[in-house]
């Protein structure tokens, strides 16, 4: 038994040739072997390796290793405008499937972009705007197929209620659309941003369960809202909570005396509903004087609105920190529906570049009478089932929404109110994902208090501190989980050289006079306190447990480190702390398995030295069985 079984070693190490009979274990033989370090590595290429991980999970450029010039030139504008990827295929058989899906999707798109504008308080030519320059930009830049691009209701609801607590947009309605541009302008510049910094993992934060609680509360909100279009209520609160919100309701009643005579009208087909309620206001106008429509609606293209960012005065900061907000729940939802439907027809949607293209058409969007689009639901899964094969869809949409813009404006004159607000109340309703949220309750009890936070925050406070509140929740089960990780106590499943945890597994047993240990989480200063007092705490339950049932003492406590995946000075002393105070109840402290930079770590402390006469070790196995044969020699 002379042969050191666990001397650490840089990078290819042999293995020994020490065998553990099986006699002495009453196991099958067993090899040991070594623990090696890590091959060494300057710390320019420790920090290059960790940045690549970081920023580049996906080898951007793999694609341009041994290219020539010349077709590393074609790789690059295929990179950077994924139309060259798809247009040099294109044939006439997915022009045809794309102009079909784009004339479906513009039916929908026009009704919609109305009114989401209305949603967001602005002019509703706006959201026509918005859905003819920003699909343009995207199916040059875009790499969804099935996208469509538009306005969207939730950051038309956040817009609308950023913005409107600062600005009247009735009272000072130039200084609004001013703000909404800006907004729109700081947006595309934060979405941009993050992808040319490959920064997506700032948007993770906003987790499905903040998500499925804020679209919920957002469509109550919404809905509700809506009861001023379908009542026909004048003096309405703009604030967007529920109970100002349903104050007004009540204390408006006798205003509500213009009955939402065309409710009736189905917005399941958003175009015809517009369609047939204007034609029927129109023929009945001399006796509808009651029926609030949306009158005027100029005709011609985007006009520039360059002219109109807001970058100086007291209102900046509201239109910067409405666009940061805005941009956020745009890009998570864009990216989101992207990859759905990517899913769908098993191709990958690259999340950097989607975070350009959305931001660059947000930013040329607001230097034409646009605000905020993104991919919406609806729309990508119109898109969808109408047969869409390539970004050409949108093209189509725009092209449907210029001709609208040129010639049909006067169409719109007659159009009533309560369609818009129908229209806007079956799109929202859709939002409210009962089933995700009893999914939640059932999988995750954390997830769902982050899910009802956002609910009732958006509900009962405002949208955006109801958003706050929910990511702060998010972030503390973050916290939590790295501050308080699990640990538990391993046995070991006859037969086999397999050490589970022991409340799961039935048949898994104690080892005598071991006690071995798992954690499931780096060591950081964090959470090194928590473990020590935790890991001392297994030891004394423990050894009441063996007292209690006349066991074998406890000699030896191994820590098996397999799930550690990274370890900090603080982390550092507090394993040295553990052993100091097990050596002083002369018990031994052995690790198992410890990952290559967490090994890295320990011997560069020169802490790794006290634990290589048998307490080193590369799996729980080869621990229990090379200290059991120390024992019975």
């Amino acid at each position: 038994m002379g042969v050191n079984s666990n001397r650490v070693e840089h990078f290819a190490c042999p293995e020994t040739n020490l065998i553990i009979p099986a006699e002495l274990v009453a196991m099958p033989p067993l090899q040991i072997h070594k623990v090696c370090l890590p091959p060494e590595q300057s710390t320019f290429q420790k920090l290059k390796h960790r940045v690549s991980e970081i920023f580049f999970p996906d080898d951007p450029l793999y694609r341009f290793k041994n290219q020539t010039w010349f077709m590393k030139l074609i790789l690059a504008l295929q990179f950077l405008f994924p139309v060259f990827q798809w247009g040099s295929e294109y044939n006439v058989s997915l022009l045809r499937s794309d102009v079909i899906s784009g004339l479906t999707i513009a039916s929908l798109a026009i009704p919609q972009g109305i009114s989401y504008a209305k949603l967001a308080n602005l002019p509703p030519i706006v959201g026509l705007y918005s859905s003819f320059v920003p699909p343009l930009i995207y199916a040059i830049l875009g790499s969804s197929r099935h996208l469509g691009v538009g306005p969207v209701s939730i950051a038309s609801l956040v817009m609308g209620s950023m913005l409107s607590e600062v600005v009247s947009p009735g009272e000072e309605p130039i200084l609004y659309l001013q703000l909404a541009f800006t907004a729109t302008f700081f947006a595309g510049l934060f979405q941009t941003s993050l992808g040319l910094l490959r920064l997506g993992f700032i948007i993770d934060f906003l987790s499905k369960a903040t998500l499925v609680g804020f679209m919920a509360g957002a469509a109550v909100i919404v809905s509700l809202q809506q009861l001023k279009g379908l009542l026909g209520i004048v003096h309405f609160t703009s604030k967007m909570q529920i109970i100002p919100v349903i104050s007004s309701v009540l204390n408006q009643k006798d205003e509500s005396i213009r009955k939402p005579k065309l409710f009736w009208v189905s917005a399941a087909a958003p175009l015809t509903s517009v369609i047939l309620s204007t034609l029927l206001v129109f023929l009945l106008k001399s006796k509808a004087h009651g029926i609030p429509v949306i009158g005027h609606l100029p005709k011609g293209v985007n006009p520039p609105s360059l002219n109109m960012l807001y970058f100086s005065g007291p209102h900046l900061a509201v239109a910067i920190k409405t666009g940061i907000v805005t941009g956020i729940l745009s890009l998570t939802e864009g990216i989101a529906v992207g990859r759905t439907f990517a899913a769908l027809k098993n191709y990958q949607v690259d999340g950097n570049k989607e975070m350009m293209a959305i931001g660059i058409m947000n930013i040329a969007g607001s230097c034409s009478s646009c605000y905020v689009t993104t991919g919406s639901f609806s729309r990508s899964a119109v898109n969808y089932n109408a047969g869409a094969q390539t970004a050409v869809s949108n093209i189509i949409m725009a092209s449907a929404v210029v001709v609208t813009l040129m010639f049909l404006m006067p169409l719109f004159y007659y159009t009533p109110n309560v369609i818009l607000a129908a229209i806007i109340i079956t799109a929202v309703i859709g939002l409210i994902d009962y089933q995700a949220a009893y999914k939640l309750w059932k999988v995750d009890k954390l997830d769902f208090m982050a899910c009802l936070c956002a609910f009732l925050g958006v509900l009962f406070v405002s949208v955006p501190l109801g958003l706050a509140i929910a990511v702060g929740v998010s972030v503390f089960k973050i916290l939590l989980h790295v501050t308080r990780p699990n640990t538990m106590i391993l046995g070991n499943i006859m037969g086999t050289q397999v050490y589970q945890n022991l409340i799961r597994y039935r048949e898994a047993s104690r080892v005598p006079s071991f006690l071995i240990l798992a954690v499931e989480s780096p060591i950081y200063f964090a959470n090194s306190t928590y473990l020590q007092e935790r890991i001392l705490r297994w030891i004394r339950e423990e050894e009441e447990w063996i007292k209690a049932n006349n066991g074998s003492p406890l000699k030896c406590v191994i820590l098996d480190m397999t799930a550690v995946t990274a370890i900090d000075t603080s982390g550092i002393d507090t394993i040295c702390e553990i052993r100091k105070m097990l050596e002083q109840k002369s018990l031994k402290l052995v690790l198992a398995n410890p990952v290559g930079s967490v090994t890295e770590k320990l011997d560069k402390s020169e802490i790794l030295e006290t634990f290589r006469l048998n307490g080193l070790y590369l799996s729980v196995g080869e621990a229990v069985a090379y200290i059991s044969s120390l024992w019975k020699a």
